[in-house]
């Protein structure tokens, strides 16, 4: 029996080619894993491909930094982070001009640019709130009561899943896997990971996040530190070998 892909179908999505705007206002289609629904671009009066969209100028030599990392030829590796500087300029998420200055700068073509970030859900194509709010709810976060979690951020901001409060500051997802199992369960804030996570003290991040305040990242539950497991740290006490060490010396 021929394996089955969900990436490789994702990824033929990715490429469905764009329409003309005579014909329709949809550019492009993804499946967004954050959302639930397909992730469409709809022109908008901030979000079309007449829109001004530049660099400053402190990133424009962070961008030209970014390109001088690759070898001559293979500049359009820097895709990703360059979308990733337009992206934060933009205040979270990428219009459709900084795609399009994006591959311009790369000498790459609309559509590869946009491939990418339909491609990738780290890429928001819509306006989010100043505090993106991601929860994990994948297996292990799932078991630890990732669900818990969520509903408590929607109880505390009033909004489901894909939504913004109308003040702007947050915007809701439901994630896959953010890579911290082990302390589960755990959401993502921005660039910030919160986890140990119960009700109670998801509801207290987004209060000190509504007030202004900075919460402390990483473990919520006070019992540990980073990845430490429950009886704290139990092995390598010692300070570890340097490379090839116990190589055989030839």
């Amino acid at each position: 029996m021929a394996s089955f892909s969900l990436s490789r179908v994702v990824s033929s999505l990715s490429l469905i080619p764009f329409r003309s705007e005579s014909r329709s206002h949809f550019h492009s289609s993804s499946l967004s894993l954050s959302s639930g629904k397909l992730s469409l671009h709809r022109d908008a009066e901030d979000n079309n491909a007449s829109t001004p969209f530049d660099f400053t100028l402190e990133n424009i030599e962070k961008a030209k930094q970014i390109i001088n990392k690759y070898p001559k030829g293979y500049e359009r590796a820097a895709v990703i982070p360059l979308l990733d500087v337009a992206q934060r300029q933009n205040g979270g998420w990428l219009p459709l001009s900084a795609m399009k200055k994006v591959a311009k700068m790369l000498n790459m073509t609309d559509m590869q640019v946009y491939e990418v970030a339909t491609f990738y859900t780290m890429f928001n194509r819509t306006p989010i709130g100043k505090h993106h709010v991601q929860v994990c709810t994948t297996t292990p976060c799932m078991l630890r009561g990732g669900y818990d979690v969520l509903a408590a951020c929607k109880k505390n901001l009033g909004i489901e899943v894909g939504e913004t409060t109308k003040d702007g500051l947050f915007t809701l997802s439901e994630v896959e896997c953010l890579g911290a199992c082990v302390n589960a369960p755990m959401m993502q804030i921005n660039d910030d990971y919160y986890e140990d996570l119960t009700g109670e003290t998801t509801e207290k991040v987004l209060d000190t996040l509504r007030s202004g305040g900075k919460p402390k990242v990483g473990p919520q539950s006070g019992l540990r530190k980073a990845s430490d497991g429950p009886m704290g740290k139990t092995t390598l006490f010692e300070e570890p070998p340097g490379p090839g060490f116990g190589n055989q010396q030839f």
